[in-house]
């Protein structure tokens, strides 16, 4: 089976998330990104509550086939699976939280796990040393740094009127991640397969 397809799920993950999003704004007419909560856009009753969803259901699936594949890549490059195994976290928040919405008190409990999102970028450093992605330390970095501004939300004084920007950021952050660990086992994947076939034109 080839699996290099499945690879790409990472940049089509963040297409559909945000996509959703701005589909779901658009229907709901006077929601403004910058100001109002992601999870408003899954509140129930309002028009927009199955398309966001669909959406974050569909993102959930695909994040849980993403793992799959970047687990087969590790076993493959030798590389320690513990911080692909942290991006379970995101699959199983963002499923819980389209199918508890907005009031129900378990919105916010399911979706509370992948706050340790975070530690996957920053285990790769720890974790990965040899045979690793190319970039690794650059967007690790980049992407840790993104998602921690998300924490922002956390703190109402700091940007009180936009909660909808500081939540973003934390989006904005994994999406960087997903991408990057597309883009970084697809060129291992590659490399690789450029050294077999140096060896198999030399023997």
């Amino acid at each position: 089976m080839n699996s290099k397809p499945l690879l790409y799920l990472g940049s089509a993950i963040p297409i559909v998330f945000f996509g959703t999003t701005f589909l779901a704004g658009s229907v709901q007419g006077n929601y403004n990104h910058l100001t109002r909560m992601v999870s408003e856009l899954g509140t129930i009753g309002t028009q927009s509550q199955y398309i966001f969803m669909t959406g974050l259901l569909v993102c959930s699936a695909l994040s849980i086939l993403f793992v799959c594949v970047l687990f087969y890549a590790c076993r493959r490059a030798e590389l320690s699976v513990l911080p692909i195994l942290l991006i379970l976290t995101y699959s199983f928040s963002i499923a819980g939280a389209a199918l508890f919405p907005l009031p129900l008190r378990l919105h916010g409990i399911l979706g509370s796990p992948s706050i340790l999102l975070f530690l996957s970028p920053l285990l790769t450093l720890i974790l990965w040393r040899n045979g690793k992605p190319p970039y690794l330390v650059l967007m690790s970095a980049m992407s840790f740094a993104v998602m921690a501004l998300g924490f922002l939300a956390f703190v109402p004084g700091v940007l009180p009127e936009y909660i909808g920007l500081k939540q973003r950021f934390f989006h904005l952050g994994w999406s960087v991640w997903f991408v990057y660990l597309s883009y970084g086992f697809v060129r291992l994947r590659q490399d690789a397969g450029g050294v077999r076939a140096r060896q198999m034109g030399s023997s």
